[in-house]
């Protein structure tokens, strides 16, 4: 029987004051989530990493990452560590589809040399010449990486797929229309996220967190900055809003309150 499951990979705790501009306030830590689906018939496919385990890198670009975005992970909430706990080989996952290349989402990709990555064209050229205006920092990538049998999906392997009464660009993964790689673009080069058996959305960082997209307006200038393209990113959560209210369940990478297993 199919299934899809979550792991909180470490986090980093903010102030939403200090994110969004208003009334948003407390004091909130955002997990670094990661999705394992399970066809039943042998895929295994891990949506992003979450944070790496271990010593932090060295580095003034690795030194100032952690401290505008304080990771926490401990060494038994390692993506690999977590889904061995769970009964699941780290060896045994087939795909591991990056929604885009920061440290929160890519770090534990080492340990995962048995899955075939997949990621579009814009993140592999990303890698190729990292800017930390986009959070994408050669210290905290994989060595050579994307590996040399990388899926790299360029424009020619979307197709316009409806989803919720919108219009979105999917690849079909396993060639049976169960996981579809989505193009949500605007956070990050070539951003993705992925719908699963068209139950669940898997969004990503198309937003902080599921009940903070009416906030995206009030994200605070220097943050819209950090975003690859802001006007693509606002469209998209746009977007994710009307698939949402048309009854897809959609999620973010640093939603809270996630259930261990989705369905």
């Amino acid at each position: 029987m199919a299934e899809l499951r979550y792991f909180a990979c470490g986090d980093t705790t903010h102030e939403l004051s200090a994110l969004f501009a208003g009334r948003v306030r407390g004091r909130r830590a955002f997990p670094a989530g990661v999705f394992l689906y399970d066809n039943g018939a042998g895929a295994r496919v891990l949506f992003d990493t979450g944070y790496r385990t271990g010593p932090w890198p060295r580095g003034i670009a690795a030194t100032a990452y952690r401290a505008l975005v304080p990771p926490r992970v401990e060494p038994h909430e390692g993506a690999a560590e977590q889904l061995a706990a769970a009964g699941v080989a780290p060896d045994s996952i087939t795909h591991v589809v990056l929604s885009h290349l920061h440290p929160d989402h890519v770090g534990g990709l080492v340990d995962f040399p048995a899955a075939r990555v997949v990621l579009k064209e814009e993140t592999a050229r990303a890698a190729s010449s990292p800017h930390p205006s986009h959070g994408v920092l050669g210290a905290l990538l994989p060595e050579r990486f994307p590996p040399r049998d990388a899926l790299v999906l360029d424009s020619g392997a979307f197709r316009p797929t409806a989803v919720g009464g919108r219009t979105l660009l999917a690849h079909d993964l396993l060639g049976d229309g169960m996981y579809l790689v989505l193009d949500l673009p605007g956070h990050a080069p070539g951003h993705l996220g992925a719908l699963v058996e068209s139950r669940s959305l898997l969004a990503g960082d198309a937003a902080w967190g599921g009940d903070l997209t009416h906030s995206r307006v009030r994200l605070r200038r220097p943050l819209r900055a950090l975003n690859h393209d802001w006007e693509s990113h606002l469209e998209t959560q746009r977007t994710l809003e009307e698939v949402a209210a048309a009854g897809t369940a959609v999620v973010y990478s640093h939603d809270i309150d996630v259930p261990a297993r989705l369905w």
